[in-house]
Order: structure tokens, then sequence, then C-alpha cells
């Protein structure tokens, strides 16, 4: 095979034992090849602006960020780049934003690395793969369930266990504001209590501890 026909990889996880690992199920595909490796999301950006890779293979749980910052930031510069998430990420928002940011394949650590050689093979060629699994959680995600800025921002201060009194005062807004915002969360999450919401939002992929 020509050097040119390689797939060129780019392989972005912060656990270098489980980056060995990808890298090792990259390299011993005929036809591919691990151009560079990142455990950051700036680190991601810089090396894929300098290596142009075929494919990036993006986890999402970053120390200095979220994988979607990674996702946006590569997309806006080069918007044909090709990014599969693989991430212990199962919640339908999490599927959704990564999508939304322009991945095209969606997996989750502990599937088979047959399962990621296919969709690397598929997305290459310009197709999108989501197997069974995300497809199923996609699929049961609720409409009309996006919340507003300031809805996530609230949502996320209630996670962290604040009081309205403590959320108004730090988005600057009065506490019948607060109310308000959580009324609505409540709803569009279908749910009817704080205590609801935040699991629903930790199973969802809305917040992340």
């Amino acid at each position: 095979m020509k050097a040119e026909d390689t797939i060129r990889v780019l392989v972005v996880d912060d656990h270098p034992i489980t980056r060995t690992g990808i890298v090792a199920i990259v390299q011993a595909q005929l036809g591919m090849q691990v151009c560079a490796q990142a455990g950051r999301v700036d680190d991601a950006v810089r090396l894929f602006e300098e290596h142009n890779p075929d494919l990036t293979l993006m986890d999402l749980r970053l120390p200095d960020g979220h994988g979607i910052e990674a996702i946006r930031s590569i997309r806006r510069k080069n918007p044909s780049a090709k990014i599969i998430v693989l991430t212990t990420y199962e919640g339908d928002e999490d599927i959704h934003q990564a999508l939304q940011a322009g991945a095209m394949g969606y997996l989750i650590k502990g599937m088979t690395h047959e399962v990621l050689v296919q969709a690397m093979l598929r997305v290459h060629h310009g197709n999108r793969f989501l197997p069974p699994p995300v497809s199923r959680t996609l699929s049961q995600r609720l409409p009309d369930s996006d919340l507003s800025h300031r809805e996530r921002e609230v949502l996320s201060l209630i996670v962290a266990g604040k009081s309205n009194r403590e959320i108004g005062e730090e988005l600057r807004i009065k506490e019948a504001t607060v109310k308000s915002h959580i009324t609505g969360i409540l709803m569009r999450l279908k749910v009817t209590d704080r205590t609801q919401a935040v699991v629903e939002a930790l199973k969802r992929g809305l917040e992340h501890l």
C-alpha cells in the first residue's frame, strides 16, 4: 500500500494506558497509522493543525476542558475534519452535542476493537457511524428538551448543590427569576424536583461530576 493511501489518525485521550491501547489497535491495522497523540484540548487542536490527520479519535473528558470544545475548534478551522468520539459518556445529551459539534461517529469505550475499526473505515469514507446502543440512546432523547444557556447555568449550579439564593447571587439575577428558570428546567427534563433534575442531568450527560 502506498504511503499516500495510509489513513493517518490523531488519537486524543488523557489516560496514557488507554491511549496506548487505542494506538496499538490502530497501528495493527493494514493501511492505518497514528500520526500524533494528545491528552488535552489545546494539544488536540494544535496537533490537528500541525498534522492534518485523515481521522481523529476524540475522548470527551479531558483535563483542560471538554472534547466537544476541541471538536468545535477543529471543525471551525477545518469543516471537513472527520472525528469519531471514543468515550465513557453514554448520555443522550453527550451524543447529541458531539454530533451537533461535527463528530461523524460516536463509540463507547468497552466496545470491541472490531467496532472501532469498522467505525474508522466508515467515517473515513464519509459516512456517519453510530452503533445500535448509541442510536437507541439518541432516539430516546426527549423532544423539546433543549435547555437555554441560562437554564444550563442554573442547572449546573443546582448540581453543585447551590441554593436558589446562592444561584441568584452567583448569576446576579433575582431569586424569583431563579425559581422561574428551575420551573422551566423541571418541565423540560420531565421531573418534579431538584433531586430528580440532578439525577436526570447526570444520566443524560447534561452535567458531569
